[in-house]
């Protein structure tokens, strides 16, 4: 942020006030730093950390010209948003979160996923793909990364639907991965096993998407619709649950399936003993199992074993 406000000639200076131990840790820590710094002096760091009320580190205070607070710790602020950020005002910080949340409403999916340095995201292979060949199709965000074994499992079961709808059904439906890889290799790691693009790795837009859709966890699926605006954020739960069939994903088409499901259920028995298990099965909603006579996954309704792991198809009870 410092490098880049300089090289645009914002009129800013950072001063380090130094925590550090001792003065050869200082020494050290300042070697780092582009900016200017107070002398090692810990009476003065004590002053300085009781007059700024500083509760913890790292923290920046942003002064104005006249040495006036401009705003509390702007270290979050900073990180999220980076030289953007300057010059730290509260209004700036309004500023900046009502553009994420006209990006999160949606309506325009080039600016959410490109800027003026990049019009593109990458598939597995390299080839660009240019972000506004995506405008009228239904969209995929997926946060996720190779180090997560939940993300892995469920990369698995979003390659399934995706095949499905883009492959067999021929669908406007793209995926796009937004990595939380650790490091590049990470990344390419887990970009080899899907079929969709990516955005990538190097770009800030993937922190960008991560802030502006509030993402806590992996792996997580956000939905956008065909007019650029958000179905859901809770894509993960429907494609485990649903899979391909919950296309295009939106809330009447999953209490249609719902609404079926239900119908199909109040058909089917409650209990059922079948010769094939010793004992009595239940009814029961399961979003995907295996059926132990015809050994064929399974979704949705089964006769299951509530004394241990048994499992039959509707169609499999004689």
């Amino acid at each position: 942020m410092y490098n880049s406000l300089k090289k645009t000639g914002e009129n800013l200076e950072i001063i380090f006030v130094s925590s550090d131990r001792d003065e050869e840790a200082y020494k050290k820590h300042l070697e780092t730093m582009p900016w200017l710094a107070v002398p090692f002096d810990l009476n003065l760091c004590t002053r300085l950390t009781c007059l700024f009320n500083i509760n913890h580190i790292p923290a920046l205070i942003p002064l104005s010209v006249n040495g006036n607070i401009v705003e509390d710790n702007v270290v979050s602020l900073v990180e999220d948003y980076g030289a953007d950020a300057f010059p730290f005002t509260r209004e700036r910080k309004d500023e900046l979160r009502a553009m994420d949340e006209r990006k999160r409403r949606g309506g325009r999916i080039e600016e959410l996923l490109a800027h003026a340095g990049r019009d593109y995201i990458i598939s597995r292979n390299g080839r660009k793909i240019l972000v506004s060949e995506l405008v009228g199709k239904t969209i995929g965000l997926y946060f996720g990364a190779h180090w997560c074994p939940p993300a892995r499992n469920f990369t698995s079961q979003l390659i399934q639907s995706y095949k499905e709808l883009v492959t067999i059904l021929n669908q406007p439906f793209e995926v796009i991965f937004i990595s939380t890889d650790r490091d590049h290799n990470e990344f390419n790691c887990s970009l080899s096993t899907m079929p969709w693009p990516a955005i990538p790795y190097e770009d800030k837009t993937r922190q960008d998407l991560k802030r502006i859709f509030d993402i806590k966890g992996i792996p997580t699926l956000i939905l956008i619709g065909p007019d650029g605006k958000t179905i859901s954020s809770n894509g993960r739960a429907m494609i485990s649950m649903y899979g391909a069939m919950a296309f295009p994903f939106t809330e009447p088409r999953i209490a249609g399936i719902e609404a079926s499901l239900r119908k199909e259920g109040d058909k089917l028995p409650h209990k059922v003993q079948d010769p094939k298990h010793v004992h009595e099965l239940k009814l029961d909603m399961a979003k995907a199992y295996v059926c132990d006579a015809c050994k064929k996954q399974g979704r949705f309704w089964s006769f299951s074993c509530e004394v241990c792991d048994y499992d039959l198809h509707p169609r499999c009870v004689e």
